[in-house]
């Protein structure tokens, strides 16, 4: 008799192993956290987890749907943010909404780009959002912070899709 062929896309292997041992607890003798992670990558087929995380494809089109997830979360049913986000990754996310407000090619002013920021947020910490968006290199301004510009690029997928999803509301 045939086996079927199931496939298994684990986006965080090792959150997968965590849960994994976590549900293994009941045993008496537990492997830790790196052998578990070598035990899921050998069961998969690969040498070692560090084989397993160089095979991966690096043209990967799948979404971080918990991230998204949870960048949709903090704006509100109009589309305007009304919390700060606790996640590094979920900040830089949702940076890519206030990125796309700002006008291409262009010098802005500081109070430009506060105009912008105000627009899209129902709390009062502007400034958070004009630094981060420097930190996470979506703008950039002189030394003396009287220019602002959006820096060009292309957005990721994640965000493309918060974009998307937030524009259907």
């Amino acid at each position: 008799m045939s086996q079927d062929v199931i496939p298994l896309y684990v986006a965080d292997v090792s959150a997968f192993t965590k849960t994994l041992r976590k549900s293994l607890s009941e045993q008496d003798k537990l492997p830790g956290h790196a052998a578990m992670l070598a035990l899921v990558a050998k069961a998969a087929g690969f040498q070692n987890h560090q084989h397993l995380k160089a095979a991966k494809p690096a043209d990967d089109t799948t979404l971080d749907e918990l991230a998204l997830k949870r960048a949709l979360r903090v704006f509100d049913e109009t589309g305007r943010m009304f919390r700060w986000p606790k996640w590094t990754k979920v900040q830089g996310l949702c940076l890519w909404t206030f990125w796309a407000r700002m006008p291409a090619h262009k010098d802005l002013t500081e109070k430009d780009v506060n105009a912008i920021l105000i627009d899209g947020l129902s709390f009062d910490d502007h400034v958070l959002l004009r630094r981060s968006l420097i930190d996470h290199k979506l703008a950039e301004r002189t030394i003396d912070g009287r220019v602002y510009r959006r820096i060009e690029q292309r957005p990721t997928p994640e965000a493309l899709a918060l974009m998307k999803r937030l524009k259907e509301r």
